[in-house]
């Protein structure tokens, strides 16, 4: 108790009081003589907390999604990291009669396809380490590695027949107001559209527009 008034610079009987609250609220658990641990009701928190900011992500990022594919003529889909995985929070699907389909809550590996690569590469060295353990032993990680770096070099992904053998995908970072990737923004079609006449501007469309989204979650581009 004294070490914790200590670090927050409040009174001992103080800092007494607020722990004995968030005892009582299951978010601080007493672990034995003299010592305090994080309750369980801390992962209700992290929680909501997580479904607030993708609330406030999708009102922000569907407008500019719509943009999007509208200026590419391709599905554009939006994915988060839940752990080893990149799941689709958003999608909006190209009018064109042949097209990609993507609903939400579609899960794909991190390790395959642009979506996941442009979460994966922009997480912290030590968060790559940790997800790297839990991807398939045939997963060649040092090739991994090097694309990784290739991803963060240039800004975004594309990928050509990794994940559906007849798609292709371009996607980008989406950064928060402290510089940490939150969701990637993809554009995905049918493999054989994307020739040498539009590949160069469906990048710059894709970035451009993750790049807008950042900047309204408050990053600093």
């Amino acid at each position: 108790m004294s070490e914790i008034a200590e670090k927050v610079s409040i009174p001992e009987s103080t800092a007494y009081r607020f722990i004995q609250t968030l005892v009582k609220n299951g978010f601080v658990e007493r672990k034995g003589r003299g010592r305090i641990g994080l309750g369980l009701r801390i992962f209700d928190l992290a929680r909501s907390l997580s479904q607030q900011v993708e609330r406030e992500l999708l009102t922000i990022a569907r407008p500019v999604m719509e943009e999007l594919t509208n200026r590419t003529n391709e599905t554009t889909v939006l994915f988060v990291r839940a752990g080893s995985k990149a799941v689709c929070i958003e999608n909006v699907t190209s009018r064109r009669l042949i097209r990609m389909s993507i609903e939400n809550g579609r899960v794909l590996p991190l390790y395959s396809g642009a979506s996941g690569k442009a979460l994966l590469a922009f997480e912290s060295e030590k968060t790559i380490e940790e997800v790297s353990k839990m991807f398939p032993a045939e997963t060649n990680k040092q090739a991994l590695q090097a694309q990784l770096e290739q991803i963060r070099k240039d800004g975004y992904c594309i990928t050509l027949g990794e994940v559906d053998t007849d798609a292709f995908a371009v996607a980008a970072p989406i950064l928060d107001t402290q510089q940490r990737v939150v969701a990637s923004l993809s554009v995905a079609g049918p493999i054989h559209r994307l020739n040498d006449d539009v590949v160069a501007s469906t990048i710059q469309y894709v970035k451009e527009a993750a790049s807008q989204i950042s900047q309204k979650l408050g990053a600093l581009i």
